[in-house]
């Protein structure tokens, strides 16, 4: 039993293997209240036509969706994930890092955070260091 068809498959390929799963196995489907019968040339047509609507309704979610996020990154309004910690706080907890006085696991129960919070604001905070010279860089990909 299915009580909508877009939840039982992501794309139309992957609904078509189910229904031939389905009907090797002789399995009616319960799609809504109704019965179909995937063996029988109008459940099969059935299936595909609603297969075909899921689908297509998912698409223009996904669309839209798409167009939403890319007018609010317009207006500055799409930021993504906020750190965990402020920034005062990152400074603090690279120095206290670096004093060598805490380990990474004494520094997340510190500051309230995961180990991997712990890693990753580390990470983003120290420096990177230059990059080596690389005299024959435009060799390794010719333009041309």
């Amino acid at each position: 039993m299915v009580t909508k068809l877009d939840r039982l498959a992501r794309s139309l390929p992957d609904t078509r293997d189910i229904l031939d799963e389905l009907t090797k196995r002789n399995v009616k489907l319960g799609l809504g209240g109704s019965i179909h019968d995937p063996t029988d040339p109008v459940g099969r047509l059935f299936f595909n036509v609603l297969a075909m609507v899921a689908e297509f309704e998912s698409d223009l979610i996904r669309l839209r969706t798409r167009g939403g996020m890319k007018i609010a990154k317009a207006k500055g309004r799409l930021r993504g994930r906020q750190p965990k910690l402020k920034p005062n706080q990152a400074r603090h907890l690279l120095e206290l890092h670096d004093s060598g006085n805490y380990t990474q696991a004494e520094l997340a129960e510190l500051f309230g955070v995961g180990r991997s919070t712990v890693n990753r604001t580390i990470e983003r905070m120290r420096p990177k260091p230059p990059e080596p010279e690389r005299p024959f860089a435009h060799l390794a990909h010719p333009q041309g």
